[in-house]
């Protein structure tokens, strides 16, 4: 196990940047799709229709600096002129173009007051620099929760090495121009979906789901999930269970869920009538994690997933409360009011281009973690009480 493990996130980093609707992440759908059916599982992939965002030209330019960026996906660039000048200020002030820092965490105080920044129109422009508590060469992106309905102005998020050069344009109160050409097309971005059936398919089946898109190579965020359904598949298929097992990996994740919610569309029922929902999410192989958080709709679930993971000698330090919103794809299903179990681990180069295969993960402890959601993800299926 541990080496098919380790096999498949190797490549799944290797494989390059994941964005949605790229030409890495299609391949990476037919590469999935091959390592089910070589497990003799039929698999597919599903098209759904995305608005891409191509980004021609994205940076701030002075005098003497140039600064190379990436722009929030979910800005109205439509509305908003491709290049903007004027001085620099902090977020909230009367600068044309407002400049603070934030973690790649789109519920974090700082970017909550981003959005507001955002929508109250307070600044032509907004950079954002990566927090300083991940590394410095990097951009940490945040997802573009509002990718389905734009608003607000260009941000340019940048990597927090240039945090000095930014600080000297504000002191001097130079002028600077902010530049973020990007226009969408339309495209197609693929789900990878896949049936076990049970012995006994008149019972509700399970449903296995997990997010295979990301902004960089993810490999410690994206990969973990990825593996894991795979060792789930193997081992439905030596031991077939009562219950039918429906697998799905969405694109989009980055965009607000986008694949899962087409997925959703299409099964709307499914969120109801299945009987749980296993919800793989990110980080839980991370080596550079401190924390997993379990998410369970119910007290049952919650006692069988415990009895699992004490069986893997496993201790997760956080859960969502029962009848809380959870924070991944498990929220698109308490939405719809379904049953989910769910798993999410934390990262300090979540979101990061240093999350690659080898140094992000942790495959020993990652084991762990992932034969207890395959072990209670068997259980579910064969409990037919």
């Amino acid at each position: 196990m541990r080496a098919r493990i380790e096999k498949i996130i190797k490549e799944y980093s290797a494989q390059g940047i994941h964005r949605t609707g790229t030409a890495v992440d299609n391949a990476s759908a037919d590469w999935l799709v091959d390592q089910i059916r070589a497990l003799g599982v039929t698999a597919t992939t599903s098209p759904f229709q995305i608005h891409r965002l191509i980004v021609n030209e994205a940076m701030l330019t002075s005098n003497a600096l140039t600064i190379a960026g990436v722009p929030l996906y979910d800005c109205d660039f439509a509305q908003h002129p491709a290049s903007i000048s004027g001085q620099l200020g902090e977020l909230h002030s009367d600068a044309k173009i407002g400049v603070t820092m934030a973690p790649p965490f789109e519920q974090s105080a700082p970017f909550r007051a981003i959005n507001t920044a955002r929508r109250s129109g307070k600044h032509k422009a907004i950079v954002v620099m990566t927090d300083e508590k991940l590394p410095d060469t990097g951009i940490a992106l945040v997802n573009a929760e509002s990718y389905q309905n734009p608003f607000g102005p260009p941000v340019l998020q940048i990597a927090s090495q240039h945090r000095l050069a930014l600080q000297n344009l504000l002191d001097r109160q130079e002028n600077v121009r902010l530049t973020v050409d990007a226009h969408r097309t339309d495209t197609e971005a693929f789900n990878v979906e896949a049936t076990i059936t049970g012995s006994e398919p008149r019972y509700a089946p399970v449903v296995v789901m997990t997010p295979r898109s990301g902004w960089w190579q993810c490999a410690s965020e994206r990969g973990g999930g990825i593996a894991t359904l795979l060792e789930i598949v193997r081992a439905c298929v030596l031991n077939q269970p009562k219950r039918t097992v429906i697998f799905t990996a969405s694109s989009g994740h980055e965009l607000s869920h986008l694949g899962l919610d087409h997925y959703l569309e299409q099964h709307h029922s499914l969120i109801k009538d299945a009987y749980m929902w296993v919800h793989l999410g990110a980080n839980f192989v991370a080596r550079n994690g401190d924390s997993v958080r379990l998410q369970h709709s119910d007290e049952e679930v919650r006692n069988l997933l415990a009895e699992t993971t004490n069986q893997e000698n496993v201790t997760s330090s956080r859960e969502t409360k029962i009848g809380e919103r959870p924070v991944g794809e498990a929220r698109n299903i308490f939405d719809g009011g379904g049953r989910f179990v769910s798993i999410v681990g934390s990262n300090s180069l979540f979101h990061h281009p240093a999350d690659t295969y080898p140094s992000a993960v942790d495959i020993e402890v990652g084991m762990k973690w992932i034969k207890a959601m395959m072990n209670v993800t068997l259980r579910l299926a064969n409990d037919v009480s």
